[in-house]
């Protein structure tokens, strides 16, 4: 049974959850947890999993809850997950610790798009699961927010790090999402009047002491001008140590790194640099792109005027050329199997062969001196033969690679030294890209 991969599929803005209830350990499992899967087959409004994984792939049903349970039972936690097999895509993983440990019933949820959550009415039913998970299960926190925005805070529990999460727990509000409950003692640190008297669009006490607050009525729009204002004032309400300005400017501040740019690349390597973008973390995206338009990839220096070229010094030229083939076929043994397009020879392969360096961070993650005797040596050989093959080009072979060279028009290319320039560094991989270089070699033919 295949599940939709959420890591897998294109990489953007999803609505995350994280749930931490008290439950009965000593009680009947299944009556315990029956009200859990009750609330969310209720109000899982297009986003219901079909999938239970234990250590097994099942149809979702009671049965298969039951039997995932069993089979990831080890020590004191049991857990499984709950995934789609269609669009919107899920990621949902549901646990339990048992004593001696503090018997905690622990969610996290993700779905994606975001933009799934632009339906008030939608909305509505997952706040109204997530109400009846806290009345069930009373929790210490209970937070659904932008996974982007999460992110742009730069701590993954969304303004708190490890140290204090661990230290502390949830003693003070460090931040407001779109959807929050807050458990009984962090209602009693804020002091409950004060909780009660929070702005919001939606604000309850539950019959256990908690409080549930929804800054706005949907999460698609948390990043709006208005849900913001509404952020910050319930965050500078239930924190008066903050300056509501200061709080505000804060969250503008992440919209602003969140707002659409459109993309002005240079148009030698826009493909190249749009494969860039599309691997970029969603959070990190419109920065990315921002950064793009203003980079302009400087012009190959690795040429000379065709009157200028270095003759030939090989005994045997043909031998020379069989070499070069033999090492271009290196790099296709390297990549065929993660870049199937190097088999053609193509400028399209070239900006292939550039994104996956590229996201392999291959100047970092391989040996050096492996790079030099091989890796350079091959790519300089692939983009000779591209160069041959597309432009007409011709190679005038040297003893030394470094100066062997493809005549192209009235201009001689030195594949090799761009090949060593390129892979100094994953920044090199774009200033010094083999799609730029071909680009240019193109226009200069005639």
């Amino acid at each position: 049974m295949k599940v939709l991969e959420f890591h897998g599929e294109k990489d953007e803005d999803f609505l995350r959850l994280s749930f931490e209830g008290a439950f009965e350990p000593w009680a009947e499992r299944q009556s315990e947890l029956e009200p859990f899967f009750r609330a969310l087959e209720a109000h899982a409004d297009g986003w219901m999993p079909d999938v239970a994984e234990g250590r097994w792939r099942r149809k979702y049903a009671r049965a298969a809850i039951w039997k995932a349970l069993e089979e990831k039972h080890s020590g004191a936690r049991t857990s499984f997950g709950l995934y789609r097999t269609k669009w919107p895509a899920l990621d949902m993983s549901f646990g339990l610790w048992l004593p001696p440990e503090p018997p905690t019933l622990d969610v996290w949820l993700k779905a994606k798009p975001l933009s799934f959550f632009a339906d008030a009415e939608r909305c509505r039913h997952f706040v109204e699961m997530v109400r009846a998970w806290a009345c069930r299960y009373p929790v210490s926190h209970a937070l659904a927010h932008s996974g982007d925005d999460v992110a742009l805070t730069g701590f993954p529990d969304f303004g708190r790090n490890k140290e204090t999460w661990y230290r502390d727990g949830f003693d003070k509000v460090y931040e407001v999402g779109w959807l929050n409950v807050f458990g009984s003692r962090l209602v009693e640190t804020v002091g409950r009047e004060r909780m009660l008297s929070t702005p919001a669009w939606r604000l309850e006490e539950l019959p256990n002491g908690c409080v549930l607050l929804v800054t706005w009525p949907t999460a698609a729009d948390f990043a709006s001008d208005e849900a913001r204002l509404a952020q910050a004032r319930a965050h500078s309400h239930l924190r008066p140590d903050l300056d509501f300005e200061t709080v505000l400017r804060t969250l503008r501040e992440r919209s602003a790194m969140l707002a659409p740019v459109e993309p002005r690349f240079h148009p030698d390597v826009a493909p190249l640099l749009s494969l860039v973008v599309e691997d970029t973390a969603s959070y990190e995206r419109q920065r990315t792109i921002s950064g793009l338009n203003a980079w302009l990839p400087p012009e190959p220096e690795e040429w000379r005027p065709a009157d200028a070229a270095l003759p030939p010094d090989v005994d045997d030229p043909a031998r020379a050329l069989e070499h070069y083939g033999t090492l271009a076929e290196h790099l296709v043994a390297l990549l065929h199997t993660k870049v199937s397009s190097v088999f053609d020879e193509t400028p399209e392969s070239l900006t292939d062969v550039d994104f996956y360096f590229w996201r392999e961070n291959f100047p970092r993650s391989r040996l050096r001196e492996n790079i030099e005797a091989y890796a350079v040596p091959a790519i300089g050989a692939y983009l000779g033969e591209v160069l041959v093959r597309n432009l007409g080009g011709r190679w005038i072979p040297r003893q030394k690679l470094e100066e062997a060279q493809v005549l192209v028009g009235s201009r001689v290319w030195f594949p090799f030294v761009r090949a060593r320039r390129y892979m100094a560094s994953r920044q090199a991989l774009l200033d010094y890209s083999l799609t730029r270089l071909y680009r240019v070699a193109a226009r200069h033919r005639s």
